[in-house]
């Protein structure tokens, strides 16, 4: 089975080195991994792992980032003479963070071939390994167990759904052999690894939580979007896709002036952008070419640039989120920390906090562009009813909190113990 897999990891590795040629995507994911045994060589090389043992965190993208985040920066405050290696499977994480400054070195993993699992040991000789949620890469994983190092799996979840639970599962099932814990989001995913005889799993919730609750409480002000909004109710519509902005456009329609809108697509690229433009009737100004003396005259902002969609959601009255009419849906977790009323498509049932909050009220699920209109306007125009759900979410996101606390303890119990 591990030859099947394995020839699987080639072919995938083989068709994006041939849309590399037209995908920009793709471009980045190839020439990231480029010579990274000779760069990450040298960049390991001084090393004294005696003295400063070498943490490697890996994440998918910039989402699952998110998620790590706060257990490698607490990591960085607890064991400061610790190196830490992060890596990233998709460029949408590493072009973003790659000059994240806890982290010793950023690289991209390389494909998930034997070869490349023992070199990637040889070269980096982790004294531990953190993977974040669900990337599972199994030849990494073999060659992490067979040099006996720890492995751990935070903010985990599992779903009924995945191999490891199917008949045909067994060499899957093997596969988590190689892992010495796992940190769970809920008691469901658990219960999952228990009925398959995996006992090494704590319920510690999900570390995103303590994450957007940190955003929250270091807030940067943003005092052109400040002047945008001026005395406005706001809607941010973030991580949107075009599946997103066909029911929201109307609904733009329908709100502005009145209401002002922050649209921050999932993709900023200026073909769009370009898209987004060419069909905005009102007036809109790129967040890029804001300034003072425009700033409070358009309807709309367009955020055209990343990495601030998380603290602009303080000056949102509502928002929706997107890719709930698409793959999957994106983090509502940053705007339900602020206090903001939450709205996104049917398929969100793959996420907890989503799931969470439509039973209680503090999200809202639509599945029309005249479902949206009409529950964003009844909650707009009934501040109490805004004022309930807004106290609702926050108080969601207060009981949540404290996943990398329990994850912390674990590790310096298993520091003190050589558990």
């Amino acid at each position: 089975m591990r030859q099947v897999y394995t020839l699987v990891i080639y072919i995938y590795g083989l068709l994006v080195r041939v849309a590399a040629h037209f995908n920009a995507k793709a471009g980045l994911w190839a020439d990231g991994r480029d010579e990274i045994f000779t760069r990450l060589k040298t960049a390991l090389a001084p090393v004294d792992r005696s003295r400063n043992p070498v943490v490697w965190f890996h994440v998918s993208s910039l989402g699952e980032f998110e998620q790590g985040r706060p257990i490698i920066e607490a990591y960085r405050l607890n064991w400061p003479d610790s190196k830490i290696l992060l890596t990233f499977f998709s460029p949408s994480g590493y072009e973003v963070r790659k000059n994240y400054p806890p982290a010793d070195w950023v690289f991209y993993l390389p494909l998930d071939t034997p070869a490349n699992a023992r070199r990637w040991m040889d070269i980096v000789r982790p004294s531990m390994a953190v993977f974040v949620k669900y990337d599972f890469w199994f030849n990494m994983l073999n060659a992490l167990y067979q040099k006996k190092i720890p492995v751990y799996f935070i903010s985990v979840m599992f779903r009924p759904s995945q191999h490891f639970f199917k008949w045909y599962g067994g060499w899957f099932r093997r596969q988590l052999d190689a892992v010495t814990w796992f940190f769970a989001q809920n008691r469901e995913s658990a219960a999952l690894l228990e009925a398959i005889g995996k006992n090494n799993v704590t319920v510690t919730g999900d570390t995103r939580f303590d994450r957007v609750f940190s955003i929250a409480v270091n807030r940067q002000s943003f005092p052109l979007v400040e002047q945008f909004a001026g005395n406005h109710q706001v809607i941010i519509c973030g991580s949107t896709w075009k599946e997103d902005e066909a029911i929201l456009l109307p609904l733009i329609s329908a709100l502005t002036p009145a209401v002002r809108f922050i649209i921050a697509p999932h993709d900023t690229s200026p073909d769009r952008i370009r898209y987004i433009l060419e069909r905005i009737e009102q007036p809109v100004v790129r967040y890029s070419e804001l300034n003072a003396v425009n700033a409070a005259k358009p309807d709309i902002l367009l955020i055209d640039s990343v990495g601030i969609l998380a603290q602009l959601y303080q000056y949102a009255t509502l928002a929706y989120v997107g890719g709930g009419f698409g793959a999957g849906l994106h983090n509502i977790q940053e705007p339900v920390t602020f206090g903001v009323p939450v709205f996104f498509g049917p398929r969100y049932h793959k996420f907890r906090e989503a799931v969470d909050l439509v039973a209680l009220g503090g999200a809202v699920c639509v599945n029309s562009r005249q479902e949206l209109e009409t529950k964003v306007k009844e909650i707009l125009e009934d501040r109490t009813l805004h004022r309930r759900l807004s106290e609702l979410c926050s108080r969601y996101v207060e009981e949540n909190r404290g996943a990398t606390g329990k994850v912390m303890r674990f590790l310096q119990e298993k520091n003190q113990t050589g558990l």
